[in-house]
């Protein structure tokens, strides 16, 4: 994924033009550790850019404008800026002249409006926000933002105006939201609670609406009423941190949240554009917007968790990580962004940083960040202290949810504690009797011990049947065929597993077994030899070099795969 606002435009020829020649360097390059042109400078401010090394990025492209004065290379540094988070630069940069395209002007004068706003010049925004040129796509953002700058230009009566674009439901809503927020602000009660009502009387109220009007009615005095609105909530979204926190400090008597600023009302109301970018992939767009936000609200934890999530997802590890390090201890965010910020240091082989960052979560007693440390204690195969943690977890909790004991259930059993395991597998398919993923590992796991075959079979088969394009769970029911001795059904749906997920090495080395009980010699040596490639585990690869080694297949001594079909958690 690539985080573009705008293509590469500029002119190379014009670029080239302003290059001191061979041999030749910028003193500013050299400070970035460059000993390059100012066109060299365009290429590597576009390859980080290219890369999602934002900051990267901004840095190259602003030194190629400084030595070019090339309008469209500033255009590159204004887009760069903005999604490192520099928004005061990136306002300094925003495009005014006839050459920029007319989206980044646009997104331009929604910069400058927030800049102004950060800096306490809510007249100055106003006039920005309500010129008719801030058109598609950035007039929802606008129309948002228009009444808390009124607000902030002391324009009590024009910050009271409800926000409207024809057609657009989104602006519908959060506008009536905001305005709830600035009716309060202007201590008219009845109509801010008129607002809020109906904000939460959808069929499916938001997080958003529902904490606000919480607040308003803690605020008000009326805690009772406050800890129905998030009992209710919580009953359709058991898992909502945010209004479990809202309901933990009502039952504990601690006092109403304080009413949001200015700026923390406009940082809140512009991450509903945000997420409906992110749920349109338009992912540029929304880095923006949450850059935004945070630049009128540094501390919306909630805003660096989604802007983690996209840095990640564009390729910048360490500007995710830098963002999942934001969110404070005993915030509603934290747990959640300790486990994020865990899971970046596991999917980069440092399982030592990924358990002490999940450790030091853990240690504060919060659950979801417990079952963070287990989880990643079972992925790193350190199953007895994962299934200490689980028992915790399991024993902290009324009704214990299937996944828990799905995550137990699988420690113990790869600790070779079969009946234990069997237990909680078989709690948690009461509880989710069609869930794809426990029918796929219990079916899979009777039919490796050959116990209750004919039920096991189904279950697998039920599981194919729910996810069919899963390579894991295809592969369990070969696997399944091949266990039972039906070889040619082996074959058929090892085949389809590959195809799905051609670069396990398991499901390659399931497929070769099958060949060679079907007599397909030299293919079944072919993909054994392609796990080797595949970089396999140690059991599977020593288990794989004997089937090669001994002439004999899966039936060698020492050739018999350490796992089976199951998906590993």
């Amino acid at each position: 994924m690539r985080f573009h606002l705008l293509a590469a435009a500029a002119p190379l020829i014009l670029l080239a033009a302003c290059a001191t020649g061979p041999g030749g360097s910028s003193a500013s390059g050299a400070g970035l550790g460059l000993n390059t042109s100012p066109y060299g400078m365009f290429l590597a401010g576009q390859s980080a850019l290219n890369a999602g090394k934002s900051q990267d990025a901004a840095k190259f492209f602003d030194q190629a404008r400084l030595e070019t004065g090339n309008p469209m290379v500033a255009e590159q540094a204004f887009t760069a800026a903005l999604q490192a988070g520099d928004i005061t630069k990136a306002a300094a940069l925003a495009p005014t002249n006839p050459d920029a395209s007319e989206l980044s002007k646009r997104l331009g004068k929604v910069v400058i409006a927030v800049e102004a706003m950060a800096q306490g010049k809510g007249k100055e925004a106003k006039a920005i926000l309500t010129d008719q040129n801030i058109a598609f796509p950035h007039k929802p953002v606008a129309a948002l933002l228009a009444p808390w700058a009124a607000a902030e230009a002391g324009d009590v009566e024009g910050s009271l105006v409800r926000p409207s674009v024809r057609g657009d439901r989104l602006v519908d809503y959060f506008g009536e939201l905001g305005q709830a927020s600035l009716f309060e602000r202007a201590k008219r009660f009845d109509e801010a609670e008129t607002d809020f009502k109906a904000a939460v009387s959808v069929a499916t109220p938001t997080e958003m609406a529902v904490i606000a009007y919480g607040g308003f009615l803690e605020r008000r005095g009326r805690k009772v009423d406050a800890q129905a609105l998030y009992d209710d909530y919580l009953t359709k979204e058991p898992d909502d941190a945010p209004v479990k926190a809202a309901l933990a400090r009502v039952a504990a008597g601690k006092p109403a949240p304080a009413m949001p600023t200015l700026r923390e009302g406009a940082a809140q109301i512009m991450l509903a554009p945000a997420a409906t970018m992110i749920e349109a992939k338009q992912v540029p767009l929304a880095l923006a917007y949450l850059r935004l936000s945070l630049r009128l609200d540094p501390t919306r934890d909630d805003a660096w968790v989604m802007v983690g999530d996209l840095m990640q997802a564009g390729g910048d590890v360490d500007a995710a990580r830098a963002a999942y390090q934001k969110p404070k201890p005993g915030s509603a965010e934290y747990a959640t962004a300790q486990a994020k910020l865990a899971w970046t240091y596991q999917n980069a082989d440092d399982k030592e940083t990924a358990l002490r960052v999940a450790r030091a979560a853990a240690a504060g007693g919060d659950l979801d960040a417990r079952i963070t440390l287990s989880d990643l204690l079972r992925v790193d195969e350190q199953y007895p202290e994962a299934v200490k943690v689980m028992d915790g977890v399991i024993a902290d909790q009324k009704t214990p949810d299937w996944r828990l004991l799905y995550s137990r259930g699988v420690a113990l059993e790869r600790m070779g504690k079969w009946p234990e395991a069997q237990a909680d597998l078989q709690a948690a398919l009461k509880i989710r009797p069609d869930e794809p993923e426990l029918l796929n590992y219990l079916g899979y796991s009777w039919i490796d011990r050959g116990q209750n075959l004919k039920e096991a079979m189904g279950m697998v088969e039920k599981a194919v049947a729910a996810d069919p394009r899963s390579g894991a769970m295809v592969d369990s029911l070969g696997w399944a065929y091949y266990r039972l001795g039906d070889y040619k059904n082996a074959v058929d749906k090892l085949e389809q597993a590959v195809e799905l997920d051609a670069g396990d090495p398991e499901i390659n080395g399931h497929l070769g077994d099958a060949y060679w009980k079907v007599g397909r010699r030299d293919e079944a040596q072919f993909q054994w030899r392609r796990v080797l490639t595949l970089k396999p585990d140690d059991k599977v690869k020593v288990a794989t070099e004997a089937k090669l080694a001994s002439g004999l297949g899966p039936d060698g001594p020492d050739a018999k795969l350490a796992a089976g079909g199951p998906t590993k958690p």
